[in-house]
C-alpha cells in the first residue's frame, strides 16, 4: 500500500509537507485571534455534543456547519491550542468568532490527515535500514503514532498509576514541592476527574440552583424575576458555585487546575509554559508548526493563563506529565540524579510481583539473579524471576521513558534507539537466561553480596510448562511493544516462548479484569501464543486483553486466518479492547460488572476449589479447564453437577473428556470415604490407553452439600506395552472400549464421557450435534 502510494507521487512527501505548514499556518492565526478560555469552552461544548450523539446511536456523525468530528478530532485540535498559547504571546484585543472556529476544526482534520498521508509516503521511501527489510514498516507506525497517539491510559486509574511510580522519590517531592508522591497523586486525579465529568457536575450543579430559586420564588408566593434578588442575597455561596459551574461549562474552566486541584503552585509552575515561552514549534525552517515538530505539551503539559494554570487537553497532561514532573525535579535537585536511578530501577524491577501480587500467590521470587554465562563466562544479571507452580515469569525491567520527545520525522535514529533500548535490550537479556536454562539439567542461580556470589537456588527448564519472558516499561509503549515481534531479531526463545513487552500501565489494567492467579497465568499463556506469530497485529495489550475476555482462545483464531489466507501477509483485529473500555467508563465506574468470561457456576467452583487448594500442577489443570469454549465448559459443569447429585449413594464418580487432542480424566469423590489412589490411578491409566491421548487427572473431594473440599492434578502415565502387573489396566481399557460401542444415548456420569479412538477434525461437524464445526464448538 505504502509503495504504490509513493509510486503514484514521487514528490508527494515534500508537497504534503508545505501543505501541513500552510494549514499550520492558518489555525495558529485563527487560535491566537480567540479568546483562550471562550475557545477552550467551545470546543468542550462540541466535544460533549459529540458524545451525545454517539450515546444515541444516531448515524449523523456531523452537522450541517461541520463542527462536530471524531473524539480524536478534538484532541488533535486541542494540542494545537496548547501549543500556540505556549508560542504567541496574548494579543491586545481578541475576538471570538464561531464562523472561524468551525473553520479551525476543518483545518485541524485536515492537517491531520495530511499528516497520516505524510507518515505514509515519506516512509515507503526511507532510506533508515536500523531494523532491515521491517524499518519502512516500523517507521510508518513511528510517524503514525507520533500524529494520532495521545492519553493511551484509563484517566480513572490515574492516581493509583502515579502514587506507585513516585513512591521511590517521595521525600525528594516533598523537599521540592512541599508535598509527596500522595498528595501528587490525588491532585492530577482531581485534574483527570474535573475534565471527565466536569461539565456533567457544571450542568447538574446550575440545574440544583434553579430548582432551589424556583422553590424560593414558590414559598414567597411570587414570579422567579421578582425574586431572584432577594434568593442571591441569602444565597451567596450557593451563586458563586453557579457562577463557578457557567465558568466550568462555556469558559474552559474545566481546564483550571488552580481550581480543581490542591497542587501547589510551585509544581504547576514547572509544569507549565507562560504565553509566548516557547521559541521552538512554530520557529522558521522545516516542518514549522506542523504536527511533526516536537508539540510544547511534550515537554510541559500546562499553559498559563494569567494568574491560573490550565490543563487544556487532559491527554496532554497524561501523556507528558509524569516524565515532566521528574525532570524539573531533577532540574532543581541536580544532587538526586544518581539516587534517582537507583530509585527508579528498584522501583520497575519490583513493580510486576508488587502490583500483582493477588495473581502470584506463594510464588518464589528473585531479584537481581545472577549467573555465569556460559558462552562469555561472565557474571551477568537479571532483573526479576517468578516462580509459581509450573509457571516461570522472567522480568525484565526498563526504568527510563517509554519514548524520546524528538519527531521521529526529525530524528528517527532516536525513535530506533528507544525501540531497541526499551525492547531488544530486554529481548537480549531474557534470551540468555533462557540459553543459560537450556544449557544444563539444572542450573544454579546467585545473588552478589560484597561483590561475592551466593548460591540462592537452583533451577531445572523441565519443571516449568510454561515460561513466559517479559518486557516491562513504566508508560505504555504501544504499538511497538505489540508490534516488536515482528522484527527480524525477535523470534521465540528457545524456538518456543514468545516475547511479551508491556507496560506498568498494562498491570493495574490487568489486575483489576484477571483478578486470580489461573486466570491470569492462563491469558498470559494465550498472550504468549500471539506474540509468537509474526504479522498477527493487535494494537495494546488492552485489545490482547479485550480478545481474551471476549474470545478466549483468540490466538487459535488468528493462527486459523493465517493458515487459511495464504494470500494474507497480515491479520489485523481491531477495537478488540471495547470491552475493556466500557468498564472504566462513566462516574460510578468502579460500580459496573467487571469484563470476565462466562464460567458456569459449577465450573467456578471447581477453579475457586483449585486455587484453594494449590497442590503441584494445579495452574495447568486450570488452564485445561479454561481452554473449553461456551459449550464444553456448559457440558463439564452439567457432569460436575449430575455427580455431585449421586455422590451420597455411589460416593466416586468419574468421567474423561477429549479437548482438541487432549485428555481430561476428571475423578470425584465423597469426603467421607478414604482416598484410593491406586483404584484411581488405574482406572484414569485405562481411559488413557483407551483414548491414545496424552492425558491428565483431575481429583475432586466433595463435601458437604456438594461444596468441593479439595481438587487437585495428578499425572496420568500409561504403560508402552502390557505385562503381569499391569494386565488388569489393559483389561479395563477393553471394557471401556466395549462400553462405548454399546452406548447410543448421551453420556452422563454412569456411562463415561470418554472420546471415540479417531480423533475429530478440526474441521468436522461436533458430534454435541451443534451444527458447528467441532474447532468452533466443543474443540475450542
Amino acid at each position: 500500500m505504502q509503495s504504490s502510494f509513493a509510486g503514484k507521487r514521487k514528490d508527494a512527501p515534500s508537497s504534503m509537507l508545505n501543505e501541513m505548514e500552510r494549514i499550520a499556518s492558518r489555525m495558529r492565526t485563527i487560535i491566537v485571534s480567540m479568546p483562550p478560555e471562550d475557545l477552550l469552552g467551545y470546543i468542550y461544548y462540541q466535544s460533549v455534543r459529540l458524545a451525545g450523539v454517539k450515546n444515541e446511536g444516531s448515524a449523523e456523525d456531523e452537522d450541517s456547519d461541520g463542527s462536530i468530528g471524531e473524539i480524536d478530532d478534538f484532541q488533535f485540535l486541542l494540542e494545537y491550542v496548547h501549543a500556540v498559547l505556549a508560542s504567541d504571546d496574548a494579543p491586545d484585543a481578541v475576538n471570538f468568532d464561531e464562523e472561524k472556529v468551525s473553520e479551525l476544526f476543518e483545518l485541524s482534520r485536515k492537517l491531520r490527515q495530511e499528516a497520516m498521508f505524510y507518515a505514509m509516503a515519506s516512509s515507503a521511501n526511507t532510506t533508515h535500514h536500523e531494523f532491515g527489510p521491517d524499518t519502512a514498516d516500523l517507521e510508518f507506525h513511528a510517524k503514525s503514532s507520533w500524529v494520532v497517539l495521545r492519553g493511551n491510559r484509563y484517566q480513572v486509574l490515574e492516581s493509583e498509576f502515579y502514587r506507585f511510580v513516585l513512591a521511590p522519590h517521595d521525600d525528594i517531592l516533598r523537599e521540592v514541592y512541599g508535598v509527596g508522591a500522595a498528595e501528587i497523586a490525588a491532585g492530577i486525579q482531581d485534574i483527570t476527574n474535573a475534565n471527565r465529568t466536569g461539565q456533567a457536575d457544571a450542568v447538574a450543579k446550575i440545574g440544583e440552583q434553579f430548582e432551589a430559586a424556583k422553590k424560593y420564588a414558590l414559598e414567597k408566593g411570587k414570579a422567579l424575576e421578582e425574586v431572584m434578588g432577594d434568593w442571591a442575597a441569602e444565597n451567596s455561596d450557593e451563586i458563586e458555585a453557579a457562577r463557578s459551574a457557567v465558568e466550568d461549562l462555556l469558559h474552559g474552566g474545566i481546564a483550571n487546575v488552580s481550581r480543581h486541584t490542591d497542587l501547589p503552585n510551585k509544581l504547576l509552575e514547572d509544569l507549565a509554559y507562560e504565553r509566548g515561552e516557547d521559541k521552538e514549534f512554530f520557529a522558521d525552517g522545516e516542518f514549522s508548526g506542523t504536527p511533526y515538530r516536537t508539540l510544547p505539551a511534550r515537554k510541559k503539559p500546562l499553559v498559563k493563563l494569567g494568574t491560573d494554570y490550565f490543563a487544556v487537553d487532559l491527554c496532554l497532561f497524561r501523556d507528558a506529565g509524569y516524565r515532566a514532573l521528574l525532570f524539573n525535579m531533577l532540574e532543581r535537585r541536580p544532587d538526586y540524579k544518581e539516587p534517582f536511578k537507583e530509585r527508579q530501577k528498584i522501583m520497575s524491577e519490583g513493580a510486576f510481583p508488587e502490583i500483582l501480587s493477588s495473581q502470584l500467590p506463594g510464588a518464589t521470587v528473585f531479584r537481581e539473579v545472577y549467573y555465569k554465562d556460559p558462552v562469555t563466562r561472565q557474571w551477568v544479571e537479571n532483573d526479576t524471576l517468578i516462580l509459581l507452580d509450573d509457571v516461570l515469569y522472567l522480568v525484565e525491567a526498563k526504568a527510563g521513558a517509554a519514548a524520546t520527545i524528538a519527531s521521529p520525522a526529525l530524528d528517527f535514529k532516536r525513535h530506533a534507539q528507544s525501540i531497541k533500548d526499551l525492547v531488544l535490550k530486554a529481548y537480549k537479556q531474557c534470551e540468555r537466561f533462557f540459553n543459560y536454562l537450556n544449557s544444563a539439567d539444572q542450573v544454579p542461580l546467585y545473588n552478589r553480596v560484597n561483590d561475592d556470589y551466593q548460591e540462592i537456588g537452583r533451577i531445572r527448564r523441565s519443571d516449568y510448562r510454561v515460561m513466559i519472558p517479559i518486557g516491562l516499561t513504566v508508560e505504555s509503549f504501544c504499538p511497538f511493544s505489540t508490534y516488536c515481534k515482528d522484527l527480524p531479531a525477535i523470534n521465540p526463545l528457545l524456538q518456543k516462548h514468545g516475547f511479551i513487552s508491556m507496560s506498568i500501565d498494562d498491570l493495574f489494567v490487568i489486575k483489576r479484569i484477571l483478578p486470580t492467579a489461573g486466570a491470569f497465568a492462563h491469558y498470559m499463556e494465550v498472550r504468549q501464543a500471539v506474540a509468537a506469530m509474526k504479522h498477527a497485529h493487535l494494537f495494546d495489550e488492552l485489545d490482547h486483553l479485550g480478545a481474551y475476555i471476549s474470545r478466549n482462545r483468540f490466538d487459535m483464531d488468528i493462527a486459523q486466518q493465517l493458515a487459511e489466507s495464504s494470500n494474507a501477509k497480515l491479520v489485523i483485529w481491531d477495537r478488540m479492547g471495547d470491552v475493556i473500555d466500557r468498564y472504566f467508563e462513566g462516574e460510578n465506574w468502579e460500580a459496573n460488572p467487571i469484563p470476565k468470561q462466562e464460567f458456569p457456576e459449577e465450573l467456578l467452583k471447581l477453579l475457586k476449589a483449585l486455587d484453594e487448594t494449590r497442590s503441584p500442577g494445579w495452574l495447568f489443570v486450570d488452564s485445561l479447564v479454561r481452554n473449553y469454549g461456551e459449550h464444553g465448559r456448559r457440558d463439564i459443569a452439567k457432569w460436575l453437577s449430575e455427580a455431585v447429585k449421586t455422590l451420597d449413594e455411589k460416593t466416586e464418580r468419574y468421567f474423561a473428556l477429549d479437548n482438541d487432542g487432549e485428555l481430561l480424566f476428571i475423578w470425584m469423590q465423597s469426603s467421607k470415604i478414604a482416598t484410593n489412589w491406586q483404584k484411581i490411578n488405574d482406572q484414569a491409566t485405562a481411559s488413557a490407553l483407551y483414548a491414545k491421548l496424552p492425558a491428565a487427572g483431575l481429583f475432586i473431594e466433595v463435601g458437604n452439600r456438594g461444596s468441593y473440599v479439595k481438587a487437585e492434578y495428578f499425572g496420568i502415565n500409561p504403560p508402552d506395552k502390557k505385562t503381569a502387573d499391569n494386565e488388569h489396566i489393559y483389561a479395563e481399557a477393553e471394557r471401556i472400549a466395549q462400553r462405548m460401542k454399546e452406548a447410543n444415548a448421551p453420556h452422563s456420569p454412569d456411562k463415561p464421557n470418554l472420546p471415540a479412538r479417531r480423533k475429530i477434525g478440526r474441521n468436522d461437524p461436533c458430534p454435541c450435534g451443534s451444527g458447528n464445526k467441532y474447532k468452533k464448538c466443543h474443540g475450542r
